[in-house]
């Protein structure tokens, strides 16, 4: 199993240099095939942009089963890539003269709400749209009915509960923490000061401004004919809805929209949104040799590419552009594995690409039903994140927070290992003979989980 955060956004990505040649090369072609081949991915679009020469790439389909050939105009979840949406939303309201980066967020919300404060500094505008508010990733009150459509049901009164009762375990702006909750706090927030809907504000800011048509948080009939299903672990999986945190992780698009959007981040017109946008690349926190926008993050070298990624449930994607130039890219992905190494390729051709190889196929032993029920039960591997293990005859199943039921089949008695993604688990028995534990494999990572039920 891949443990999937609730929106997945930010990956670290370590710096290089930078070569002089960008764009969609046979490289990363044959890359691209070889991810979609070997099922790593299910379907990729690229967009790249280099002045006024737009190049798409497109490889994969829409479905595992009956899916049409992706392309420019299919439909994705962008996730986290919303967040430069609201940052920028943000910055147009700052820059109308309508709201100040310095403003405490406690100005903006209802009475009754407590913004949590430490060593008598209050939570700004500024600190939710750099992750620095001191807020975590994700809140704790999440406890969806449908745990596939996670946000689906966290509304706005389970937003302030969290907030009034959250207790700042640092000071504020001491430090970075990528946020969800913070993120979508702030689309909230916009949403309460102007009165209109996140979806409303992003489509008379930046998406009607630049002819987006395909860049909604609710589908449209036409957007549903050409939607790429979202796939996990090569099953498919169901679409997130949004309805408070809309802001973090809310936004549907297309390659071709993308590509609009990036060229209106790299031109210089004279527009309220234009200057917005080049607001929001600017550098708002700095501490030690970290640095981040408004939103928008640093990979430096030679040159700088601001960026951003996102990943659902079913999907993942990149965006980023090299600072001061008009070469930047779009990849698009109708699969969880993440696709950042792509983008980045692209725009530093010195970036190398691993190949993704086909899987070997392992042995499978039969274990006996009475050993594989001590199995069953829910280990925990972090506060929100748990594995729970379950038995249908001699055939064991494991299933992560937020993710789809996977069956497991064992290489050894205490050793299982999933044929979906390149992953195993190994169980723990104590002294006692009880299974104690387990220990999640994959991507040379171990995540121990004790067993809580």
């Amino acid at each position: 199993m891949k443990k999937i955060a609730l929106v997945l956004g930010f990956i670290a990505v370590s710096q290089s240099g930078f070569g002089q040649q960008e764009g969609i090369t046979s490289e990363v072609k044959e890359h691209i095939k070889a991810r979609v081949d070997f099922e790593k991915n299910v379907g990729i679009v690229v967009g790249y942009i280099d002045g006024d020469t737009v190049e798409y790439h497109s490889y994969g389909k829409t479905a595992l089963t009956h899916g049409n050939d992706v392309d420019e105009y299919s439909v994705f979840e962008i996730g986290s890539i919303s967040k430069v949406f609201t940052t920028i939303l943000l910055a147009d309201q700052v820059a109308l003269g309508k709201m100040k980066l310095s403003d405490p967020i406690a100005k903006y919300l209802p009475e009754g709400v407590t913004v949590p404060v430490r060593n008598g500094k209050e939570i700004t505008l500024q600190d939710l749209a750099t992750h620095t508010s001191g807020l975590p990733r994700m809140p704790t009150n999440i406890n969806p009915s449908d745990a596939t459509n996670p946000f689906a049901d966290y509304a706005a009164q389970l937003t302030y509960d969290f907030l009034s009762n959250y207790e700042l375990t640092r000071d504020i702006g001491a430090t970075y923490e990528y946020s969800n909750y913070a993120m979508g706090l702030l689309g909230h927030i916009l949403e309460l000061h102007t009165g209109k809907s996140y979806e409303a504000l992003i489509m008379e800011k930046i998406a009607s401004p630049y002819q987006m048509k395909d860049t909604k948080v609710v589908f449209t009939d036409a957007m549903k004919q050409r939607l790429a299903k979202g796939h996990a672990f090569q099953q498919e999986v169901r679409n997130w809805d949004f309805q408070t945190l809309v802001g973090a992780g809310g936004v549907r698009s297309t390659a071709t929209d993308m590509v609009k959007f990036l060229k209106a981040n790299m031109e210089n017109a004279n527009t309220n949104i234009s200057k917005a946008m080049k607001m929001s690349h600017q550098v708002a926190y700095t501490n030690d040799n970290f640095e981040i926008g408004l939103g928008w993050h640093y990979v430096k070298g030679e040159n700088t590419i601001v960026w951003h990624n996102g990943r659902t449930a079913g999907y993942s994607s990149f965006t980023g552009f090299i600072e001061g130039t008009t070469k930047g890219v779009i990849v698009l992905s109708n699969s969880s594995e993440t696709i950042d190494d792509l983008g980045l390729k692209i725009l530093d051709p010195s970036r190398e690409l691993i190949f993704p190889k086909k899987k070997e196929k392992q042995t499978v032993i039969e274990v006996d039903e009475a050993i594989l029920e001590t199995y069953v039960g829910r280990y925990e591997l972090a506060p929100t994140f748990s594995i729970t293990v379950t038995r249908e005859g001699n055939q064991l199943f494991v299933q992560a927070t937020n993710q789809p039921r996977f069956e497991v089949y064992a290489s050894a008695p205490t050793e299982f290992f999933l044929k979906v993604v390149e992953a195993s688990i190994s169980f723990h028995i104590n002294d006692n003979n009880e299974v104690e534990s387990l220990t999640l494999h994959q991507a040379g990572q171990h995540a121990p989980g004790k067993k809580v039920e």
